[in-house]
């Protein structure tokens, strides 16, 4: 259990998700087992002993946003209501303690939360997750919090401004600071078409490494598949893209196997995009400006209540163009396989992008650092037009 603490303490620092130092679980199944942060050791403890989970994580995020969206919130509010894909399916909804009410039992205040949600924002403490069977799911769950209040806050600004003193600072040092350059620089891609099995999977192992890495998707989301012939071979669903070694399954195209069980939920569609573009490889990622940028929609009075489902139309982002669809066998299978084989590549409401590439995984990961780069650009770009109206570029 050490061994597990120790290996998504670390991963909550190399994703940048939380601050080194900052950072502690709780296990719970004998007995009860915490690590990292003293202070946030004795929390994380205190509060899994009222829980039915074995793992919990508490951290302070490397990012302000979640306490910031918690300060802009409604008095008497109590939960945070992001509309990215990963909330809805994962989260439904983020319920938050502001400072004021941290009074008394806090761990029983803050397990209260949690008994019907994945994850609870902590004003002045950070994020707290549970994992009902596994340290693992309190890091993903964690995760996914992080995701969500990143998208959320970004969309805030963009739609409201600034509305706290001190926030345009704090936005400055996230902007010249915490965000890095993207690029593709540095890496390296066998030369396709890949037609041997193992050197497949080698690629795919080494793709799904590089698109954690480069920011371009958290871990435990996104999908990867090349193919070769009559055979997709495609990461399993709820595999961690940087550690796919064992987790890659080869599926017939013809469905004609019981093989594809455990693969990827977006199954459906990796089979319909190859079938309708031709293409060798699909990327899917989350990277956040993307999934930010393709929620802002001009149209006004629109009837349409249910956007990142029902929205017939497509929509564009420079040249790669928006669609809506539900994830899984929903609406994703029928509408980015249309619409992905021109440009090769597609954004989906709320939820990442798709990429793909006719000979490699160069091809796509390139468009999909692409995309995030237009996105991540034109969100700077409009906020600062709507902060300073008069200064248009």
């Amino acid at each position: 259990m050490r061994d597990q603490i120790r290996k998504y303490t670390l991963k909550l620092i190399s994703d940048r998700s939380a601050l080194a130092g900052e950072i502690a679980f709780a296990a719970l199944d004998d007995t009860l087992l915490s690590d990292g942060n003293a202070e946030l050791a004795l929390l994380a403890g205190e509060t899994i002993s009222r829980l039915n989970c074995l793992g919990l994580v508490v951290a302070r995020p490397s990012l302000p946003f979640a306490d910031l969206l918690v300060r802009r919130a409604r008095e008497g509010g109590a939960r945070i209501i992001p509309h990215d894909t990963e909330t809805r399916t994962f989260l439904h909804d983020i319920p938050f303690l502001r400072q004021s009410e941290l009074t008394g039992d806090v761990a029983a205040s803050i397990a209260r939360l949690l008994g019907n949600r994945k994850g609870v924002i902590v004003e002045g403490v950070g994020i707290v997750a549970s994992g009902a069977v596994t340290i693992e799911q309190a890091y993903i769950n964690y995760s996914s919090v992080f995701h969500s209040t990143f998208v959320k806050y970004l969309q805030d600004v963009l739609n409201e401004g600034f509305l706290l003193p001190g926030e345009v600072d704090i936005f400055n040092s996230f902007r010249s600071e915490w965000l890095r350059p993207l690029s593709a620089e540095g890496l390296v891609f066998s030369a396709g078409p890949l037609t041997e099995p193992e050197k497949i999977i080698r690629e795919v192992e080494t793709v799904g490494r590089y698109t954690v890495e480069r920011g371009l998707v958290d871990s435990f989301f996104g999908n990867i598949s090349a193919r070769a012939g009559d055979m997709i071979y495609i990461s399993q669903t709820a595999a961690s893209l940087d550690e796919l070694a064992g987790c890659i399954d080869p599926v017939p195209m013809d469905n004609s196997s019981t093989t594809g069980i455990t693969a990827s939920s977006e199954l459906l569609a990796h089979r319909r995009i190859y079938e309708e573009s031709g293409a060798r490889v699909i990327l899917h990622g989350h990277p956040k400006f993307a999934v930010v940028m393709s929620m802002l929609c001009e149209e006004k009075d629109c009837p349409i209540k249910d956007c990142w489902k029902d929205c017939p139309k497509v929509r564009f982002l420079g040249d790669t163009p928006v669609v809506a669809g539900e994830i899984g066998a929903g609406g994703l299978a029928k509408r980015v396989p249309p619409v992905i084989g021109g440009p090769g590549k597609a954004i989906v409401y709320g939820h990442g992008v798709f990429t793909i590439g006719r000979r490699d995984f160069g091809e796509a990961f390139s468009a999909l650092v692409e995309v995030e780069n237009w996105c991540r650009d034109e969100y700077f770009r409009l906020l600062a037009e709507r902060l300073n109206p008069g200064n248009k570029s």
